[in-house]
């Protein structure tokens, strides 16, 4: 399995469907405009056998991040940090639920920041969890910030680390 950049003349936005209507209002008519402008990046799974098929999808960009909202520990590290990744939308169509593809997704994105880290530094990785998503991102280790539980953070560090596990685990 392999993401690939949204592409408006090859995948069929229309045919996605994940339940929640903004977030395939945003694949239908938003994701594409926005990339244009450099705002996001959405990135598609495609079915293997059908490519125009987006089994589900992750929008990526920067956001300014509240260091108040971080515990005392990282408000501390990192003081002069203004901005962290944002998954802005993770979604999987309702035909391919419950099948890992959002976890997949979820993996993806997370090593996509973390390459992005390497060459513009940011320390921690931003989700607004969609009502009844909040576990499905604490299970990866994301912590609700101190003023939002819909609003989760997980460090840079920490996506080294479990990577870095996963990787020689692998060995």
């Amino acid at each position: 399995m392999m993401t690939v950049r949204l592409d408006k003349n090859k995948h069929d936005r229309h045919y996605f469907d994940c339940g929640v209507e903004p977030l395939n209002n945003y694949l239908r008519v938003m994701a594409s405009q926005q990339s244009q402008k450099d705002n996001t990046r959405t990135f598609v799974l495609e079915d293997e056998s059908q490519p125009e098929r987006v089994i589900g999808y992750y929008t990526l960009t920067m956001t300014p991040i509240d260091l108040s909202a971080l515990p005392d520990k990282l408000q501390k590290k990192h003081q002069n940090a203004s901005s962290g990744g944002l998954i802005a939308r993770l979604a999987v169509d309702k035909r391919y639920a419950k099948q890992g593809y959002g976890e997949w997704l979820l993996i993806d994105a997370l090593n996509r920041l973390l390459q992005a880290s390497e060459t513009v530094a940011f320390p921690v990785v931003i989700v607004d969890a969609k009502d009844g998503a909040i576990g499905f991102y604490e299970k990866f280790g994301f912590t609700p910030f101190i003023d939002s539980t819909n609003k989760l953070f997980l460090t840079i560090a920490d996506i080294r680390t479990s990577i870095s596990c996963t990787s020689s685990d692998m060995i």
